[in-house]
């Protein structure tokens, strides 16, 4: 196992006091806001990476391609639409998710096969990597553990990269569909979103109900394109431009339980948490 240093903070301004100021409800909202006189120069201040990454291990192009010109296939599941399924890798070996009919999206959940509250951390897999994953990144687990679940060693959509609507794929921005959100926004109650999905494929393994919900994370969404819309700054998805296989390849650097869910959305170029 590759050690890990740990980076002393450098000599940074130090933080200071804010006063917290409390006015009662008889207080009249003020207008719109003016911009201050130096608006422009403190829109003018330089962007900092918030991680830096370089004493991280580098991504060891030529042992994985050695590991994967040994591989052989030795077992397969199909996701049917709208519905999840659980998987296991041991460690040291390679798993791949794979488009078999056509352009649709997948919500992957991946733990420690072996201790279930080490789970995939997708923010914290984001501040270190990207928005969008890509061969090299790694899933990073939750803390305390925080070490990588798997590493992405190849995908067939890394040409993609970015489009003229700042859009990328495979995303670790947005949270899986859920009955939940589909209930507050819609008032309509739907139970195949990849959440559903996701919590029926642990509960097969032979969780509860309650226990196997709990353990359902924020996913990789596997082939989704995604972005920021530039005016809004919404988030937005299109149609994925993924295609009879194309494929996206984990190396499993702990032996890993996975679940992946086939998004009601289909290629996601309309609408998701539906049949539509």
């Amino acid at each position: 196992m590759a050690a890990f240093t740990t980076r002393l903070a450098r000599n940074l301004p130090c933080p200071v006091s804010r006063s917290a100021q409390i006015f009662s409800r008889s207080v009249v909202t003020e207008g719109a806001v003016s911009p201050p006189a130096d608006a422009e120069a403190r829109r003018a201040a330089k962007p900092v990476i918030c991680y830096e990454v370089d004493s991280l291990p580098k991504f060891d192009s030529k042992f994985y391609e050695n590991v994967r010109q040994g591989m052989k296939k030795v077992d397969e599941i199909v996701v049917p639409p709208r519905d999840a399924k659980a998987f296991e890798v041991p460690k040291g070996h390679l798993f791949r998710i794979v488009s078999v009919e056509g352009p649709q999206v997948g919500d992957l959940n991946v733990w420690n096969l072996d201790n279930l509250p080490e789970r995939f951390y997708t923010s914290k897999t984001r501040q270190l990597h990207a928005t969008h994953l890509s061969r090299g990144d790694r899933l990073w687990s939750t803390f305390p553990f925080m070490r990588p679940l798997a590493t992405i060693t190849f995908d067939t959509l890394e040409w993609y990269g970015w489009d003229s609507d700042n859009a990328g794929v495979h995303d670790v921005i947005g949270s899986r569909c859920d009955p939940y959100t589909n209930a507050v926004l819609r008032g309509e109650d739907y139970d195949r979103c990849c959440h559903s999905n996701l919590t029926r494929a642990l509960v097969e393994r032979g969780l509860s109900i309650k226990e196997a919900e709990d353990h359902v994370h924020d996913v990789l969404n596997v082939f989704m394109c995604t972005g920021f819309t530039l005016d809004s700054h919404q988030y937005f998805m299109k149609a994925s431009p993924v295609r009879p296989g194309d494929y996206i390849e984990f190396f499993a650097e702990v032996s890993i339980l996975g679940a992946l869910s086939t998004c009601p959305g289909g290629d996601c170029s309309a609408s998701h948490s539906d049949d539509a």
